[in-house]
């Protein structure tokens, strides 16, 4: 198994948004796309999620690859315990072989092996001192996930630091006026837009950025109506 991050779309698009104020919708997208990459990454595991903090405190799961991921993320805040919830609370790494058998979570470890979980593994999303959230895999046999699988997972998951805080950030700043809140998505929208289309063609950020000034033109509209189109076609693929 490979264990270095993919350089196309991913390595693009997070180099591009990880230095922004981001906004709820653009940080979504690219957590979408974080999630989607470590499957592909971790092809014994069959989900990923990452678990972060709604603007009314709540623990939820921003980004979720399959349903079996929504419903044991779900029991994990219902119940108040679970791996992932660990590795957010103590800032390390969690690795459960077996499910079934491990018993660090009486209540949760039995409901998610009947939901046909057989192993996980969950790393903390912390910048600084701070943890705002945990990225976690499902696997359904036991004993899928080992120390290399640990150190990529948390390369992963300090992206999804930067980017959860940055989104959370942007969400502070409710004192800013209506107009620079829309101009600071729109700069979102097309830098995300910038970073797709750098890992889509291969090509540097400034040919990227003049590919989407191109297309503008030639639609007569603007740059971020020409971006918002690229991040909604390319969301399907994360």
């Amino acid at each position: 198994m490979d264990s270095e991050l993919p350089g196309g779309d991913l390595g693009a698009v997070v180099a591009r948004a990880s230095g922004l104020l981001l906004s709820d919708e653009v940080a979504e997208a690219v957590l979408s796309l974080l999630t989607s990459t470590a499957v592909r990454i971790f092809p014994a595991s069959y989900g990923a999620g990452i678990s972060t903090t709604a603007p009314d405190g709540a623990r939820i799961t921003a980004a979720a690859t399959d349903a079996v991921v929504q419903r044991v993320d779900d029991l994990q805040y219902e119940l108040d315990e679970g791996p992932c919830l660990t590795a957010w609370r103590t800032r390390q790494i969690i690795r459960v072989d077996d499910v079934a058998t491990d018993t660090r979570w009486p209540v949760w470890g039995p409901a998610a092996a009947e939901l046909g979980v057989g192993s996980t593994l969950s790393a903390p999303a912390a910048v600084g001192e701070t943890a705002v959230g945990a990225l976690k895999l499902y696997a359904p046999a036991p004993g899928t996930f080992g120390e290399r699988h640990e150190t990529t997972l948390a390369m992963f998951a300090a992206q999804v630091a930067i980017l959860v805080s940055n989104a959370q950030h942007f969400r502070r700043a409710g004192d800013l006026s209506a107009d620079v809140q829309a101009l600071l998505a729109q700069r979102d929208l097309v830098t995300l837009a910038t970073g797709v289309v750098m890992g889509r063609d291969n090509v540097s950020q400034q040919a990227a950025f003049a590919h989407l000034v191109s297309l503008a033109q030639h639609d007569g509209g603007g740059v971020h109506q020409v971006a918002a189109r690229i991040v909604a076609a390319n969301r399907s693929r994360w």
